[in-house]
């Protein structure tokens, strides 16, 4: 009996040791960041095609590819800030700055990851394939030193983003609107200056990253200002554009801007009122106001784009 007592104790260790690993596993592979992926659904949406489930199939096809190499993307990443973040006071706790996963072993997960996403590239039109390894590039870039390039750091985030919509639209052979690409640039650098000015707040506490070194309080504040102005102005001028007015055949988009207008304002009171230095995802998905603020804009878009004529 205590021989078998012994045993039962070790499957159970051996189980939760297992469970533990692939916990890790997906851990690093960062799912909770595939909602910035979202933004490949844009063009479906604001491109008038929503209804067409082929096109529809075609998105989710590319929101699939960019979570697959996106998560590749973060895991490359974490091997090359193993050793930085492993002195950090929250992000040692990562798996591979933990050592609960080897380099070889998350360099192994990312491979596998990258050829499950180029299976899903291969159905997909050869631009959002173009798209989709010009984002992987680029982040390796990042990865391995453009994120210490100040300036350059956030422009690449912004890249990002705008390489998602751009897939998206050519996924779904639709023109990429110059408004919503240019929405798209200056909403992405606001997130992004906004994780910066976070994490100079922060230093002292954790927060060791090279590129903070060249960035200023005043640099900041002065980027983020004219970035959350260029998002607010821009996706208002698209609302009352001749060009929104013909291609939605309304002009009652502009009753959308005041879902923007408070999506930001309330990232920025939280942001300046919790001083996280969180990951924008965190803060968005933590907060019952803003996703509450994000799904009411996106329901109120389609109302108007598709019925409220």
């Amino acid at each position: 009996m205590h021989m078998q007592k012994i045993a039962a104790t070790k499957g159970n260790a051996a189980a939760l040791a297992n469970a533990g690993a692939i916990r890790d596993r997906i851990r690093l592979m960062r799912p909770a960041h595939w909602l910035k992926n979202v933004f490949v659904f844009a063009p479906l949406v604001f491109g008038k095609v929503l209804t067409d489930s082929s096109r529809v199939l075609l998105s989710l096809e590319t929101f699939v590819a960019f979570c697959l190499v996106s998560s590749a993307v973060y895991i490359v990443n974490d091997i090359a800030d193993r050793t930085a973040d492993a002195e950090h006071p929250v992000k040692r706790l990562r798996p591979i700055a933990s050592g609960r996963i080897g380099v070889r072993a998350a360099a192994v997960e990312a491979g596998v990851l990258l050829v499950a996403s180029g299976l899903m590239v291969a159905m997909l039109p050869w631009q959002t394939a173009l798209c989709i390894s010009v984002y992987a590039a680029l982040n390796a870039a990042y990865s391995f030193g453009l994120k210490h390039v100040v300036i350059v750091d956030v422009f690449i985030i912004a890249g990002g983003f705008m390489l998602r919509v751009l897939a998206g639209a050519k996924a779904v052979s639709v023109e990429a609107s110059e408004w919503l690409m240019i929405c798209t640039m200056f909403l992405a650098l606001f997130l992004a200056i906004a994780k910066r000015r976070s994490e100079l707040n922060h230093i002292g506490r954790g927060e060791s990253r090279k590129v903070l070194d060249d960035y200023t309080p005043e640099l900041v504040r002065l980027i983020l200002n004219v970035s959350v102005m260029g998002a607010i102005v821009s996706y208002t001028l698209y609302t009352v554009s001749d060009h929104a007015h013909r291609f939605f055949n309304t002009n009652k988009l502009i009753y959308t801007v005041p879902f923007v207008m408070y999506g930001i304002f309330r990232y920025l009171y939280l942001d300046e009122k919790q001083q996280t230095a969180e990951n924008p995802v965190s803060i968005v998905l933590r907060d019952p106001w803003l996703v509450a603020t994000g799904l009411a804009w996106m329901v109120v878009s389609i109302l108007i784009i598709y019925i409220a004529h």
